[in-house]
């Protein structure tokens, strides 16, 4: 029994250590260092974010630089985001409509409204991970 110890006690240390050290809702860090949250955790500006909601708003494009496909999710917490998808770089998402849900993986920007959910789309560089929505479905990134 005293010889088991010493590997029970490594097995029990490397569970916590990937548990302590995985996103809010269980997935472990990415390995370009960016971690993914849970859709209501304590996110910052500047985090990978994962989460899903229900579109409360068709915006219009905004077609000043890039352009981007705009919509407002509400998420469970009851929590409020601009989706900014660019669409120069990523098929648009066809034929949303508010009611729809949507699940998303991008880089959170904070704002007084809620927050802004960007880099929703593959980077042509291969600097930043890679984000996407999901609609119906079906990915767009």
């Amino acid at each position: 029994m005293k010889r088991l110890l010493p590997a029970l006690v490594f097995v029990v240390a490397v569970l916590g250590w990937n548990y302590f050290n995985a996103g809010n809702d269980g997935s472990a860090s990415s390995t370009d260092g960016h971690r993914a949250v849970a859709a209501d955790g304590d996110w910052r500006s500047g985090q990978q974010v994962r989460g899903g909601g229900e579109i409360i708003a068709v915006l219009s494009d905004d077609n000043d630089g890039s352009r981007h496909q705009r919509f407002i999710v509400r998420l469970s917490s009851g929590r409020t985001l601009l989706i900014a998808h660019n669409i120069d770089l990523a098929p648009r998402v066809p034929s949303i409509r508010v009611g729809d849900t949507v699940s998303f993986n991008g880089e959170y920007e904070w704002n007084d409204k809620g927050g802004v959910i960007h880099w929703t789309h593959r980077d042509p560089q291969n600097r930043h991970q890679a984000g996407w929505i999901e609609h119906k479905g079906k990915r767009y990134q």
